[in-house]
């Protein structure tokens, strides 16, 4: 049977379907909360630079703009 570790607390946890794991790849409810809140209080963080720069697309269509215009 297939096992994981959660990143949280290090539990190993066997499983034999992916159901069985609800909060995969965290073995609760309550880990998968504390790494949210590790996150939003940015305690990890991405250091890594983009590959590339996001260049802003010059396509306005679709903006959420253009619909308050057009409704009047």
């Amino acid at each position: 049977m297939p096992t994981l570790e959660c990143p949280t607390c290090g539990k190993r946890v066997t499983y034999a379907t992916r159901e069985e794991v609800p909060f995969r790849p965290f073995c609760c409810k309550r880990c998968k909360l504390i790494d949210l809140g590790k996150w939003l209080n940015e305690e990890y963080r991405i250091t890594e630079e983009l590959a590339e720069p996001i260049e802003p697309s010059s396509d306005k269509r679709g903006a959420p703009e253009d619909d308050l215009d057009r409704a009047g």
